[in-house]
This record gives C-alpha cells, sequence and structure tokens, in this order.
C-alpha cells in the first residue's frame, strides 16, 4: 500500500476514533440517559395501553419495544454527527479537522459511521432494557440489522447537514424540534398507521422514517403496515440521495472552508 494510501486511510480511522471516543466518554450522558428515556416511554405507554390493544395480533408491549429502539438509533445517529460538528464550529476547533489532508469522502464516511455506532449502542440498550416487559422475537434478524444500519446511516447524514448548516445551538434545536422529531413521532413507533385516518395513513406514506420503523419491526415480527421491500427500497433511496447530497456539500466546503 502507497504512503498516500496509508494516510487517507489512518485519517478515516483517527476521526472515527475521536467521533466514537467523544460520545464514549460521556457514556452516562449519550447513552444511558437515552436508554432511560425509551424505558419510560414503555412504562407509561405499556401501562396504559396493555390489554387493550393488540396490532397486528401482537401484544402492544412488544409491538411497542422495536418502535422504541429504532427510534433510539434514529434520534441519537442524529444527535452524534449534529452536536460534534456545532460544537466544533462554535468553539473554533473545526480548523483541526480541516487542516490535515483527509478527503470529503474519509470527512463523511468517518462521521456517518461514528453516528451508526453510536446509534446501534443506545439501541442495543434499549432493547436489553425493555425486552424483560414482554417476549420478542426475532424472526428475521438481518431485516432488524440491515435497517438499523440504514436508518441510522441516514440520520448521520442528516445530522452532518444539520452540523454544517447551523451556525449556532438555536438553528440546531430548530432543525431537530421542527424535523426530526415530528418525522421520528409521527412514523409508527406507538402505533400501527393502519388505525389511522385515511388523510393520515395517505400522509404517513410520504415520511421515510416510517419505512424505516415498519422494516425494523417485519424482522421481530414478520409482520408489517407496508412490503419490507418497498421499505427497503424507499430507505436505501433516501440514503443514496442524502449521501449524495452531502458530499456535494463537503465538496464545495460550505460553511466550513468559506
Amino acid at each position: 500500500m502507497s504512503e498516500r494510501s496509508d494516510l487517507r486511510y489512518g485519517g478515516f480511522t483517527t476521526l472515527f476514533y475521536k467521533e466514537v471516543l467523544r460520545f464514549w466518554k460521556v457514556a452516562s450522558q449519550t447513552v444511558a440517559a437515552p436508554v432511560l428515556t425509551a424505558l419510560l416511554y414503555l412504562l407509561i405507554f405499556s401501562h396504559v395501553l396493555e390489554g387493550h390493544v393488540q396490532v397486528h395480533g401482537v401484544a402492544y408491549t412488544a409491538f411497542l419495544i422495536p418502535g422504541l429502539v429504532m427510534m433510539s438509533v434514529l434520534q441519537n445517529a442524529f444527535s452524534n454527527s449534529s452536536s460534534s460538528l456545532i460544537q466544533s464550529k462554535v468553539t473554533g476547533n473545526i480548523v483541526f479537522v480541516l487542516l490535515p489532508p483527509i478527503s470529503y469522502m474519509e470527512f463523511f464516511a468517518a462521521y456517518v459511521a461514528a453516528s451508526v455506532v453510536r446509534g446501534l449502542v443506545v439501541g442495543t440498550g434499549v432493547l436489553f432494557a425493555t425486552f424483560w416487559f414482554a417476549p420478542l422475537t426475532f424472526v428475521e434478524p438481518i431485516w432488524i440489522l440491515v435497517f438499523a444500519v440504514m436508518g441510522g446511516a441516514i440520520l448521520g447524514s442528516l445530522g452532518v447537514i444539520a452540523g454544517i448548516w447551523a451556525d449556532k445551538f438555536d438553528q440546531l434545536a430548530a432543525f431537530q424540534n421542527f424535523l426530526i422529531m415530528p418525522l421520528t413521532f409521527l412514523s409508527g413507533v406507538f402505533y400501527s398507521i393502519n388505525s389511522l385516518p385515511p388523510f393520515w395513513q395517505k400522509l404517513s406514506h410520504w415520511n421515510p422514517v416510517f419505512y424505516m420503523i415498519d422494516g425494523f419491526r417485519h424482522g421481530f415480527f414478520g409482520i408489517s403496515d407496508a412490503s419490507p421491500w418497498l421499505s427497503l427500497a424507499v430507505v436505501g433511496g433516501c440514503l443514496v440521495l442524502l449521501a449524495t447530497f452531502t458530499l456535494n456539500l463537503l465538496k464545495r466546503g460550505y460553511k466550513l472552508r468559506n
């Protein structure tokens, strides 16, 4: 391997390691706190609705757990890349990431990969903390892994976009509160979209996060509101579009180099 290839490989791994270490050193905030939040959601909703609601023949608590796991994966993947970039921009130390000879593709890959890792760590924590409350099956585990990784990569890419676009924490909070939160909460985490009125059912089918949640849940129970192959196509298409758009921003140096 050439010296140039060694340099590139080292740049990616170093930046990836930095991003993973950044959230792992404060795991009580970045991992334990989201797990506790998901557990509280489960305790409240399962207490109110268990015994009153079944979805596709699945007990409500069992139905809810995969939704909470995937929601945690997505939200924490977004938080990891977006918070890292905005902190670096506000404090001015983004220059130490931009000055080394790291390509924009390595930059993108390192931030998104670290976001996926954080999402999977938190999602695994939520799963272990909640699966005691209801019997879960793992009918098609490959679907679980595929949608978790691809969903985390999509939200990690959105986090990079938000971190590049935002100039201060208020703007990042607005991005999260007015886009990420509605998309995740209105995606079938707590309910089946078949229980919605026709207008809201149609609207839900335009929400890409619905397909992430639905495909992920399909891996547990083998049931879903949409075909898992359709969900895979939608999620894969969104990932390609967002990755292309983010790479274009990084290549131009938008709000980073100028």
